[in-house]
Order: C-alpha cells, then sequence, then structure tokens
C-alpha cells in the first residue's frame, strides 16, 4: 500500500491578500505564504477594489515562488492546483484564477474550483484534528457573515445569511464611526478591552423566531445615532442620559473611557447575535460539532461567547487559528484535497463568481 502523500496547491486571492500554500493530504500546512494589502486600502477605510485586483497582479509571482520554495516541494510532486473562484471581487478573483489555470495547464495538473467561504467552514481543520460532522459551520467575515451545515467537507449547505451589512463590515463602519482606524477587526477589540458592554443600551436584531439570517445594518445606525444624536430629534436631559455615556457628542469629544464602553456594547452585540443563531442552527441540525471560520472569528469576545454557548449546548467548538482566520490559501488547498478525492475537477474554462451562489 502506498505511503506517497497527495499534495495540493493553492491560490487565493478573493480580495486583498494574495496568498499561495502547499498543503499535504487536506490537513498538513507545508508552507502558506500571503502578502497582505491592508495599508493600501487604510487611508480609504476599506478595500478598493482597482487597487486591490493591481497590487494582485504584482504580487502573485513573488507569493508563489516563496510558497514553493518554502514547501520544498518541485513542480512534477504537486498533484492538483486548486483555486478560490467564488466569491469575492471579479477583479482579484481573475488574478488569482489565471495563475492557477496557467500553472495547471503548464504543469499538466488538475484544476480544482473552490468556494472560498467553504473553505472558511473547514479552516478549524489545516494543521489540527479532522472535524467531527455532521457540523454547523458559522462564517464571519468583511464580506460574509453565514451559517451552513456541514457533511463532510465538501457537502456544505446554507442555512442563513446576512440580509444587510456583514459582522466584519459592520465592525469596519463602527471603527470608522468612533475614528478608530482600520481595519475595525482589531482595533475595536483592543478599544473594548477597558469598556463596559452594558454601559450603552443597542439593539439585538434577531428577525424572526426560528430565522437564521443575519442583519447588522440597524446596530451600526444605531452607533452612528449614539456617537452623534439622532437627527432633528429634541430629548430632555434624563432622556439623553438614560441613553447611556457620550450619547451625542461626536466622536472628537468621546472619552476614551466612552470610547471604550461602546465598542465594548457593539462588540458584545455582535457576539450574542451569533451566539443565538448559532443556538437556534444547533437545534435544527442536531450536529456533532460547531465550526467557526473568517476574520471576524479572530475577535476574542466572540471566541469568548461562542465558547460559552457551545458549552452550554454540549457541542465540541472548533475555531480555526489565528492565521487560518483571515483570507488564507491553505483552507484552499486542503479544500482542494477532498474536491479532487471526490472526481470533482474544473475546466481550464472555468469562470470567476463574484457573488454567492446557493
Amino acid at each position: 500500500m502506498s505511503s506517497r502523500r497527495t499534495i495540493i496547491l493553492g491560490v487565493e486571492s478573493s480580495c486583498d491578500e494574495t496568498a499561495c500554500a502547499v498543503v499535504a493530504d487536506g490537513r498538513e500546512v507545508l508552507s502558506n505564504a500571503v502578502a497582505t494589502q491592508i495599508d493600501l486600502h487604510r487611508r480609504f477605510g476599506g478595500v478598493v477594489p482597482e487597487v486591490a485586483s493591481r497590487a494582485h497582479i504584482e504580487a502573485i509571482g513573488p507569493v508563489l515562488d516563496e510558497a514553493l520554495a518554502a514547501a520544498g516541494v518541485a513542480a512534477d510532486r504537486i498533484d492538483a492546483v486548486a483555486v478560490t473562484s467564488e466569491p469575492g471581487l471579479v477583479g482579484s478573483l481573475l488574478v488569482g484564477l489565471m495563475a492557477a489555470k496557467t500553472l495547471a495547464w503548464v504543469w499538466g495538473k488538475p484544476l480544482i474550483a473552490v468556494n472560498h467561504v467553504h473553505a472558511h467552514v473547514y479552516s478549524p481543520a489545516v494543521d489540527g484534528e479532522p472535524i467531527a460532522y455532521p457540523a454547523v459551520g458559522l462564517v464571519i467575515s468583511g464580506g460574509h457573515t453565514a451559517l451552513y451545515a456541514a457533511r463532510s467537507p465538501v457537502d456544505v449547505a446554507l442555512l442563513g445569511q446576512t440580509i444587510d451589512d456583514a459582522a466584519g463590515e459592520a465592525f469596519d463602519k463602527v471603527a470608522a464611526i468612533l475614528q478608530l482606524g482600520y481595519p475595525g477587526g482589531p482595533v475595536i477589540d483592543r478599544a473594548a478591552r477597558g469598556g463596559d458592554p452594558k454601559a450603552v443600551r443597542l439593539p439585538r436584531t434577531l428577525l424572526a423566531a426560528d430565522s437564521l439570517d443575519f442583519s447588522f445594518s440597524g446596530l451600526k445606525t444605531a452607533v452612528l445615532y449614539h456617537v452623534n444624536g439622532v437627527p432633528n430629534a429634541n430629548l430632555s436631559p434624563e432622556a439623553i442620559a438614560a441613553k447611556g455615556p457620550g450619547y451625542g457628542k461626536g466622536a472628537e469629544a468621546l472619552s476614551e473611557q466612552e470610547v471604550a464602553d461602546i465598542a465594548a456594547g457593539f462588540q458584545s452585540v455582535v457576539a450574542d447575535v451569533l451566539a443565538v443563531k448559532v443556538r437556534r442552527a444547533v437545534k435544527r441540525v442536531r450536529p456533532r460539532s460547531i465550526v467557526v471560520g473568517g476574520g471576524v472569528a479572530a475577535n476574542s469576545a466572540i471566541r469568548a461567547r461562542l465558547t460559552a454557548e457551545a458549552a452550554r449546548l454540549g457541542v465540541a467548538l472548533r475555531l480555526p487559528p489565528m492565521k487560518y482566520c483571515t483570507d488564507n490559501a491553505a483552507m484552499i488547498a486542503a479544500v482542494g484535497y477532498h474536491l479532487l478525492r471526490a472526481g470533482r475537477t474544473a475546466g481550464l474554462d472555468l469562470e470567476a463568481t463574484p457573488t454567492m451562489r446557493p
């Protein structure tokens, strides 16, 4: 019986990270190279698609070379090339897609199309133990907030998703309202450490009683009105006081403690909403585990809240290491391995799909 490992090259360029990785047998990471664009987009307060796609063009070659060199793997030892084909910014997706197609053609290797969000569902297994299926998957990132029923690495069904802002987008916008900088996730996490999450009352939007969809737009707007005041509202001093510290002052006039309280309150509401939705999904799916992925999964309050919720539910929780929370190619290559084993390869006519398909 052969002990030869199956080695997959992964390519990821769906948003603002150019990444390539080499992974063996779906979990063992031999290399994981990432070129981030945070500094390029910071002055805009968010990702600019045209800037992102141009940066991918410049970075893809060096990142690929770095990944192959670090893995110590020659081209003839690569068994397949896996690439993110959906969802994402179309210009960014095309850069990685064309690089992967070229390599697959030149090397004579199979091409594998990977759904970036589904890969986040698998990310806790990268460099870790296998996931116990069936699982409830929660993906929380800048562009996506969604729940999935996962029966295997390649059998992932959507249960619910955001109907407006994703959690990560709300973090970025609230950070902008508080003038904390970009990206919003890390700066809000830091600001909230000294804050009282109960000092400011903010809404928890749960939608219908059995809904597994998400909505964070109202929460973002509530923070905006709390910081800057409700337009044309005539409030008594008592009503203003009841709204909590910092109400209506404007970000420039907020004290450090008031900023901390607002950040902590916002973060606590997001964590609570996510926990409630996970609880609903667990009741519906009855899984063996809960898996969490995406950049917002790095948030300390959310990790703590989901850990406590999973313990109450008596279901194992799998959180990815910090380096696999944000976009990376290791998870793309890892899922690519399972797709290859399932015989699900793609042709060189594979197209980029910028939006999520059902």
